[in-house]
């Protein structure tokens, strides 16, 4: 069993940054993918970011080139830099860990974390 703790959310203006963390506990750390997804009022959760084992990462489109997910197995942590925020970035962002293909789909994550507010003003 694995435990997912985000932290890091808040309000934040516009082009702004911030830097989301999520502490894992449980299962090795390193043995298994870890990512994000982001819910916004109304709408479905959908994928944000993933980073293997390896340390390989994707991104979604709308998030590519503004965020940057990684990871430290030493601290069990996985982080996502959000720059350049727009409104749009406004949800609850979710870490997940343990997936299986196709893992832009929610059902393919077995371990999530309760989520944290991210609000961006334009």
């Amino acid at each position: 069993q694995v435990q997912l703790v985000e932290s890091g959310g808040g309000l934040v203006q516009a082009g702004g940054s911030l830097r989301l963390s999520c502490a894992a506990s449980g299962r090795t750390f390193s043995s298994y993918a870890m990512g994000w997804f982001r819910q916004a009022p109304g709408k479905e959760r959908v994928f944000v970011s993933r980073i293997g084992s390896s340390g390989l990462t994707n991104y979604a489109d709308s998030v590519k080139g503004r965020f940057t997910i990684s990871r430290d197995n030493a601290k069990n942590t996985v982080y996502l830099q959000m720059n350049s925020l727009k409104f749009e970035d406004t949800a609850v962002y979710y870490c997940v860990g343990d997936s299986r293909p196709p893992w832009n789909t929610p059902e393919r994550w077995n371990y999530w974390g309760q989520g944290t507010q991210v609000t961006v003003s334009s």
